[in-house]
């Protein structure tokens, strides 16, 4: 069979000869191996997603650090004091209720450096057994919860394990605020401590429930504790 043959079947078929060229037939974009909005010097739907997706968790990163360090900035110059009266309490200045107190405050400023620290007794003038013991101090904390957290740990190791430790609201100052109980020479008290970024402070209630002794930890902060 001759060439001329088959190329006159082509013809009678009706068809266009096919023209054959030197160069290569692509069949699809991706063999090129390459993206088409790449080659055309563009960014790729997979790289847009990649990096729109970058670009979101960037900023969501960034309100955080800004929401803590506006939060820093807020509570970091905070101001303590030891008011005469406070919540139906009245300050005992006696020589054994200083000492105490003296006592609780040089331990927990040797665990946690301290701008400034205080120590004092309330007596509750209702019934005396139920008197709260106060101490703590001021300076910069970035970790609140986790100072406050050690110091329940070095409570634990002065007066028995702290039990049933819990977090309650901490009130409009913020921060952090937990209660717990432990065991003592008069039976069981409960023991209560707040921290933000400004202060730390911890509380002794003999007499008092644990949510008894939140509540007016929260109450004593916010007769006790002022901010710039």
């Amino acid at each position: 069979m001759s060439d001329a043959h088959l190329t006159q079947r082509s013809l009678d078929g009706g068809r266009e000869p096919v023209e054959l060229t030197e160069e290569p037939i692509q069949l699809s974009t991706r063999d090129s191996g390459g993206d088409p909005d790449e080659r055309s010097g563009g960014w790729s739907r997979r790289r847009k997603i990649a990096w729109g997706a970058a670009l979101v968790v960037g900023l969501a990163g960034a309100g955080v650090l800004g929401v803590a360090g506006w939060r820093v900035a807020q509570q970091k110059d905070t101001q303590l004091t030891s008011p005469d009266q406070v919540v139906g309490l009245t300050r005992d200045d006696s020589e054994r209720a200083k000492s105490t107190a003296d006592y609780l405050r040089s331990g927990l400023a040797a665990n946690i450096e301290l701008d400034r620290s205080f120590g004092t007794v309330y007596r509750d003038p209702a019934d005396e057994k139920r008197s709260v013991l106060i101490f703590g101090g001021t300076t910069l904390l970035w970790q609140p919860e986790r100072d406050l957290d050690s110091l329940f740990r070095l409570m634990s190791d002065e007066t028995g394990a702290v039990n049933g430790l819990r977090e309650l609201p901490a009130g409009d100052l913020g921060g952090v605020l937990k209660c717990g109980s432990t065991s003592g020479e008069g039976g069981d008290f409960a023991v209560c401590g707040w921290a933000d970024h400004g202060s730390v402070v911890m509380a002794m209630f003999p007499g008092r429930s644990v949510n008894d002794a939140g509540d007016l930890l929260r109450d004593l902060r916010d007769g006790m504790q002022t901010r710039n």
